[in-house]
C-alpha cells in the first residue's frame, strides 16, 4: 500500500499488474486560467486517469466569508470519489504537473476521509512523460466505487483556534518567502502573514528536477525546523489551504505523522480586517 509517494516506475509496475485495484486521478489545474487544467486532461494523461478538478470537485463554491478554496461538502466529495471508481481498498493514485501541489490536495482530503492508500505520484505527469510511458486521451468510464468514512476532525485546524495555534504550537506557512514577509501578494488582497507563523515554501520539499527529497532529507530539515514541537503541534497554510498540504505530506513522507492544516489559510484569515496580519521575517 503507497500512503504518501509513489514513483513512476511503481505506478507502471501497478497498472501493468492489475489496473482495476488502481484509481489514477489527474489534478493539473492552473489558478491563473482554470479552464487549461481540464483542457491539458483531455489532450493527453495518463491512461485510465479521471480527472479532479480543483474549484469544482476538490473545493465548495466561495463565501464572503471563506477563503478562495472553502473545504468540500464532505458527503458530496465522497460521492466525487466513488463516481471515479473509489473503493475502501482501491489504491488511488494522484498527480499534477507541478511537483505535487495541486495534487496534494486531493491527497489530503481522501486521507481526510480515512483512505490510507492514497499516493502522490513522485514528478506527475512531467516524470511520467520523460520515463517514455504511454498517454491516452481516451476519457474512462470507471464502475462507481463504495467509499465510505466519516472526515477526521483531528486533521483540521479550525478558523476559531488558529489565532491562539501559534502560543502553543507551530503554524506554518507554505508559501514563498516574499508573499510571507508581504513584499508582494499576487492573488489575494492583503499581504503578509499570520502573526507567530514561521516559513517552509513548499519548493523546500523538492529536488532541483521536481521530484521529492529523501525521506531521511526531510525528516533532518523538519526536525530542524521544529525545534522541540512535535509532529501533533504542526498545523499548516498557504494562500486558500491547496499548497498546505504539500508540507503535510512532506512531513508524513519524513516519517512525522499527525500534523493538522489550516483549511481557510490566508485568503480567509484576511476576510475580516480585524485579525491581525504580520510583516516581515
Amino acid at each position: 500500500m503507497f500512503t504518501t509517494l509513489i514513483s513512476v516506475t511503481e505506478l507502471d509496475s501497478l497498472l501493468k499488474a492489475d489496473g482495476s485495484a488502481v484509481v489514477v486521478l489527474d489534478c493539473r489545474f492552473y489558478l491563473t486560467s482554470v479552464e487549461q487544467g481540464p483542457g491539458v486532461y483531455r489532450e493527453g494523461h495518463i491512461p485510465g486517469a479521471g480527472y479532479l478538478n480543483l474549484d469544482h470537485d476538490l473545493s465548495s463554491p466561495i463565501t464572503p466569508q471563506s477563503g478562495r478554496h472553502p473545504l468540500p461538502d464532505f458527503d458530496q466529495l465522497r460521492e466525487t470519489f466513488r463516481l471515479k471508481g473509489v473503493s475502501q481498498a482501491t489504491q488511488v493514485v494522484v498527480y499534477d504537473d507541478c511537483g505535487g501541489a495541486m495534487a496534494s490536495r486531493a491527497w489530503w482530503l481522501l486521507r481526510l476521509l480515512g483512505h490510507e492508500a492514497v499516493a502522490v505520484l513522485d514528478g506527475g505527469y512531467p516524470a511520467w512523460i520523460a520515463a517514455g510511458l504511454n498517454v491516452s486521451d481516451q476519457l474512462p468510464q470507471p464502475r462507481p466505487g463504495n467509499l465510505t468514512g466519516a472526515a477526521d476532525s483531528m486533521m483540521l485546524l479550525p478558523l476559531e483556534q488558529v489565532a491562539a495555534f501559534a502560543e502553543v504550537g507551530m503554524l506554518v506557512d507554505a508559501r514563498t518567502p516574499e508573499r510571507f514577509r508581504g513584499e508582494q501578494e499576487p492573488i489575494d488582497p492583503i499581504a503578509g502573514h499570520i502573526p507567530g507563523a514561521v516559513n517552509r515554501p513548499l519548493q523546500l520539499n523538492l529536488t532541483a528536477d521536481g521530484l521529492f527529497k529523501p525521506a531521511e532529507v526531510l525528516q533532518q530539515e523538519w526536525l530542524s525546523l521544529l525545534s522541540d514541537y512535535q509532529p501533533q503541534q504542526v498545523a499548516h497554510y498557504c494562500g486558500s489551504g491547496v499548497t498546505a498540504c504539500h508540507n503535510m505530506l512532506s512531513m508524513e513522507h519524513a516519517g512525522l505523522q499527525g500534523s493538522k492544516v489550516y483549511p481557510g489559510s490566508w485568503s480567509e484569515w484576511i476576510r475580516d480586517p480585524q485579525r491581525p496580519v504580520a510583516t516581515g521575517e
